[in-house]
């Protein structure tokens, strides 16, 4: 008699069906939802005062610093032209940067779904007036930039019971066309190069106006949707 203990076999696992591809998520959505899957799987809140918000606060906090400079340098003094554009272009990559570090670690909060597009019409809008106070830039280039995106925080505001309305990529596009746009405008160049600030800016305008009346369409799509299910429920 043998002194083995017979084990018993494993089951064989089922082969996998040729209309069954298997699916490998992306790494880079992997890591993105990682940080968010984490936080609604322990149920731990997530704390206001994170470094996403804190990136935020510190673009509200550099716009004040920012029109300083800015308007300190409308004489002669390249220096400050040069500070104005330099605290611009940190803002501004702040603004690239916190929403990425909210969604990668799950730090998403309701402060900062509030406070980072106030932190953009404010830097945005403060760097556009403030090129047209100084003369350097037609107010009727403020005015279609304010227009639109005053408009479109009105519709979202509109059709939010609706649902919400996802970011394009025409919008992020307008937005760092924006970002270049007022970047060059800020900076201290000579007039020969004019054109080709123009140029950047009159990109700056169309994506704006285009993304402007896409916006639009896809909220009056939206509002109908929601409109015909609700319709639809009381029915």
């Amino acid at each position: 008699m043998s002194g083995a203990v017979e084990r018993p076999s494993a089951t064989p696992e089922p082969a996998r069906g040729a209309d069954e591809p298997s699916v490998t998520p992306e790494p880079s959505s992997t890591l993105e939802s990682a940080g968010a899957a984490g936080q609604e799987q322990s149920g731990a809140p997530v704390r206001t005062l994170n470094v996403a918000n804190l990136l935020t606060i510190s673009r509200l906090a550099l716009v004040p610093l920012f029109l300083l400079a800015l308007f300190l340098g409308a004489g002669d003094g390249d220096g400050w032209r040069l500070l104005a554009a330099g605290l611009f272009a940190v803002a501004s990559v702040t603004d690239q940067v916190d929403g990425w570090v909210a969604r990668r670690y799950g730090l998403i909060t309701d402060f900062g779904k509030i406070a980072d597009p106030i932190a953009d019409k404010a830097l945005t809008g403060s760097a556009l007036v403030g090129l047209s106070l100084l003369g350097e830039l037609p107010w009727w280039v403020t005015i279609v930039i304010a227009a639109r995106e005053i408009g479109i925080t009105l519709l979202r505001f509109w059709v939010i019971k609706h649902g919400v309305i996802p970011a394009s990529r025409g919008g992020k596009a307008k937005t760092i066309a924006q970002l270049v746009a007022i970047g060059l405008f800020l900076l201290p160049l000579p007039a020969v190069l004019d054109p080709v600030l123009w140029s950047f800016m009159g990109l700056a305008l169309v994506l704006t106006v285009a993304t402007g009346l896409d916006y639009v369409v896809r909220a009056l799509r939206l509002r109908a949707v929601g409109r015909r299910a609700m319709e639809h429920g009381e029915s």
